[in-house]
């Protein structure tokens, strides 16, 4: 993997991270505080884990699918 690779990756992981404890931390102090969260469209709280998801190895990123499709699918 070269260098622009690596800092990418890295990148969108730190990104994903951050962006996780900023909007979850939103959300919830909205949601606790008893104000309304209706503005808030349910793809901003994806958005952090997208981020995440393209931040790790192809490895990690298969492993993820598989364990989604093993999750959702029936047995």
């Amino acid at each position: 993997m070269d260098k622009l690779e690596k800092a990418t990756r890295l990148m969108m992981l730190v990104v994903g991270c951050i962006g996780l404890l900023v909007i979850y931390f939103g959300f919830f102090y909205l949601m606790f505080t008893g104000r309304s969260t209706a503005a808030i469209p349910w793809y901003i709280l994806l958005s952090p884990w997208v981020c995440i998801y393209f931040g790790l190895t192809k490895h990690q990123q298969l492993a993820v699918v598989r364990w989604f499709t093993n999750k959702w699918s029936r047995k």
